[in-house]
C-alpha cells in the first residue's frame, strides 16, 4: 500500500507551475518570482492506477508559499479511506520535485495543462495507464495529517511554525490548545513543540479580512515541553 501511495503522490504532478527557465541543478524557487503562481494555490485532480483498488482519486495543491498538500482517496475499497500528505516543493530545469515531511522526493513534469507522474528517478513511466492529473478548482482537503511544529500563543493569536517546511501559519481558535500550551510553557513565554493531527484551511484575517492559510487541529494534540524541531 505504501508503494501505491508514493505512486499517487507522484501523480500529483504540480508541475503546471514549472516555467521555462533553464536551470542545470535543482534549486528551491521563491514562489513570488513565478509569474504563473497567481492564485493562493494551483490544484489538479485525477484517478491514478491502483494495484488493489479501482483507482486512487488524487488531488494536489501547489501553494505560493512554497508548500504543497495532496489528498488521496482509494476508490472501491471495502473501507473507503483517504490519506493526506504535505511538504515543500522545488524544481529542476524540467521537473517538479515534491519533498514530503520525511524528506522523500517524488517527481513530476508538465503535460499540457496537467501534471504527469514520473518514476522515482524522475524519468517518464512507460505504461498504458494514465498518470496525469488535470487542473481543477478545489478547496484544501480536510483529511487530518500528522504535523509537528512549534506553537506560540500571545495576545489572542496562535502561530504554528511547521518543522517539515519551516513555514508559519495561523492556528484556528482552540481553547483546549491554549490551556495546554499555558501548562506546557510554565513561566516562560516561548514556543513549545506540538504534535497534532490537523489540516490546513483558508480563514479570514480578523483585521484585514484577507484569506490566510490556517491550521485546524483535529485530534491527538500533545505538547512536548523543553523540546523543539531538532529533537526526535
Amino acid at each position: 500500500m505504501k508503494t501505491v501511495i508514493l505512486s499517487a503522490l507522484a501523480a500529483s504532478t504540480l508541475f503546471a507551475l514549472i516555467g521555462c527557465n533553464n536551470r542545470a541543478e535543482m534549486q528551491v524557487i521563491q514562489p513570488t518570482q513565478s509569474a504563473e503562481l497567481k492564485p493562493m494555490q494551483q490544484s489538479w485532480r485525477g484517478v491514478l492506477p491502483c494495484a488493489d483498488c479501482e483507482g486512487i482519486e488524487t488531488t494536489l495543491f501547489l501553494e505560493k508559499d512554497g508548500t504543497w498538500v495532496m489528498n488521496q482517496r482509494y476508490q472501491g475499497a471495502k473501507e473507503p479511506s483517504s490519506f493526506a500528505t504535505y511538504g515543500k516543493w522545488a524544481r529542476t530545469a524540467e521537473k517538479l520535485v515534491l519533498i514530503d515531511a520525511q524528506g522523500e522526493k517524488t517527481f513530476f513534469r508538465a503535460k499540457g495543462e496537467g501534471m504527469e507522474m514520473l518514476d522515482r528517478e524522475g524519468n517518464p513511466i512507460e505504461s498504458q495507464f494514465n498518470y496525469t492529473l488535470a487542473p481543477v478548482n478545489a478547496a484544501l482537503p480536510s483529511t487530518p495529517m500528522a504535523m509537528r511544529g512549534m506553537y506560540f500563543y500571545m495576545a489572542d493569536a496562535a502561530i504554528f511554525t511547521d518543522c517539515a517546511t519551516g513555514k508559519k501559519v495561523n492556528v484556528a481558535n482552540n481553547a483546549q490548545l491554549e490551556r495546554d500550551y499555558a501548562v506546557a510553557r510554565g513561566n516562560d513565554s516561548k514556543p513549545v513543540l506540538l504534535t497534532v493531527d490537523g489540516h490546513f484551511t483558508l480563514e479570514p484575517n480578523p483585521d484585514s479580512g484577507e484569506m490566510v492559510k490556517t491550521l485546524m487541529a483535529d485530534k491527538d494534540a500533545k505538547f512536548h515541553a523543553g523540546k523543539d524541531c531538532r529533537d526526535k
